[in-house]
């Protein structure tokens, strides 16, 4: 259990080696050794995001895990010492707000929210609409009879907000009402969770594939990855793996309309293209690149991938070699497994949103500063695959991982909170850098972490989805 990771590690000091060091633990076997802290330096102040809860040591803890994980890969395909590895907190909190500091130059993104989305005043508490997905919308729409945001505020204030919330998810959409902390951890889903590690990793033996062997300039060179992921965490994962040189595939059905304001951070690095898994000809397809594939990744609902007939035994039969990646929302335990769910309603359900209204005083939610449960699930999650793949050089072993953002809720919440709240940052502090995309020119953040002698490559410019062929970049 994650708790038993953490009783292990006294409280936080100024800096960040003991959160470091419980992300670590998080991410790998418990023979594994403890983080390679003598590899890494951090810079930058001990508080950039100001919260009620350390985002900036999770997120600067997440960053250096993920980025010491690959300097350690790359010294075990090159059979070499290990580099060097810097972490900036300043780096590492902007790349958690990249989405929001993305900016076009010469043309114009479309809005992070749908117009509906947010929280609203319910007849006994506040509840959180998602509406970002055109299908979730239209459920919202059906259940309040409303088709902007003042015609549903006016709906959802006669209405309690759980009776909302059942009805909006029976229809295929996504809410959440928010709890307070001790009414999460008591209700059925939050008593299933409550001591849900961030990743849990499970092993077996491998039949001693030579594919890792003699790596090349960056730690994932040769990788290939195939990427069934949406709006951040999975992106987030999966676009650190193409950076130092993965070949990721992204793969979603025809005709899918993602979150389009997230597009030109989330692909970047990364080929995509269109296959449907229910038609017989994609699906053969699908197992061609699964045959040939290092690392999947998954971020679909618990059973959505096992409904489609590719649970883990068809998968391993596949592909005997393949490492299994899957991300969810509530967990893998409990009555809402299988429930939608993103960054901004977990906040909600798990308490996070009403301690940080408790903390300043405030009466309506106050979430984190940014998506930080996506964000660092990503991070965690390109961790421990990074760290699978290690293993899988030096012990032959393959990994089976679970990750999740309520999970990660439980780290955040097993971190010391801040005594000190620093004031807002001024973005112009954040690394920025000139990119192209697919749409045209813009400023986006720098990928943080930095590996002694190493240049992060990104192959592929941002772009729309379904640009690719459906096949491996070397054959």
């Amino acid at each position: 259990m994650l708790w038993r990771f953490w009783s292990k590690i006294a409280s936080m000091g100024d800096g960040f080696s003991d959160v470091i060091s419980r992300v670590w633990s998080a991410t790998g076997m418990d023979d594994e050794a403890e983080a390679p802290l003598d590899e890494l330096t951090t810079t930058g102040p001990r508080a950039v995001l100001s919260s009620a809860f350390d985002v900036t040591g999770l997120a600067t803890a997440t960053v250096a895990a993920a980025t010491l994980a690959a300097a350690r890969l790359l010294a075990a395909r090159r059979a070499a010492p290990s580099l060097a590895v810097t972490v900036d907190s300043k780096a590492a909190s902007a790349a958690f707000a990249a989405e929001g500091l993305f900016a076009p130059a010469g043309w114009a993104a479309p809005p992070l929210w749908d117009p509906i989305a947010g929280n609203y005043r319910a007849t006994d508490g506040w509840i959180r609409l998602h509406t970002n997905y055109a299908r979730h919308r239209a459920a919202v729409e059906r259940v309040l009879g409303a088709n902007d945001r003042d015609t549903a505020q006016a709906a959802v204030q006669s209405r309690y907000a759980e009776e909302i919330e059942s009805a909006v998810i029976d229809a295929g959409g996504a809410a959440a009402v928010m709890h307070g902390r001790a009414q999460w951890l008591s209700s059925p889903p939050g008593a299933a969770t409550a001591e849900a590690s961030p990743v849990v990793v499970t092993e077996r033996s491998s039949s001693g594939s030579d594919r890792l062997l003699n790596g090349g300039a960056l730690p994932f060179d040769g990788v290939r990855v195939l990427d069934l992921t949406r709006v951040i965490a999975g992106p987030v994962a999966t676009k650190f793996l193409a950076g130092y040189g993965a070949d990721v595939l992204r793969i979603d059905p025809p005709g899918f309309e993602e979150v389009l304001s997230l597009l030109p951070e989330t692909t970047l690095g990364k080929r995509t293209t269109a296959l449907d898994l229910t038609a017989p000809a994609d699906r053969a397809i699908f197992e061609e690149l699964l045959a040939g594939a290092d690392v999947l990744v998954a971020g679909l609902r618990a059973d959505a991938l096992p409904g489609l007939g590719y649970d883990d035994q068809t998968l391993t039969r596949l592909n005997p070699e393949l490492t299994i990646a899957s991300l969810d929302a509530y967990g893998w335990d409990g009555p809402w497994r299988n429930r939608r769910g993103f960054d901004s309603l977990v906040q909600m359900s798990c308490g996070i949103a009403a301690d940080g209204a408790a903390a300043i005083g405030r009466n309506q939610p106050t979430p984190l500063p940014v998506q930080a449960l996506d964000h660092a699930t990503g991070w965690l999650l390109a961790t421990a695959i990074t760290r699978a793949l290690t293993r899988k050089l030096t012990a032959s072993s393959i990994a089976r991982l679970h990750a999740s953002l309520i999970g990660t809720a439980n780290l955040l919440y097993s971190l010391p909170r801040p005594t000190e709240r620093p004031a807002q940052p001024d973005p112009e502090d954040f690394p920025f850098e000139d990119t192209d995309t697919a749409w045209g020119p813009a400023r986006r953040v720098s990928l943080p972490g930095r590996i002694d002698g190493v240049r992060l490559h990104w192959a592929h410019q941002a772009g729309p989805l379904n640009r690719h062929p459906a096949t491996w970049t070397q054959q």
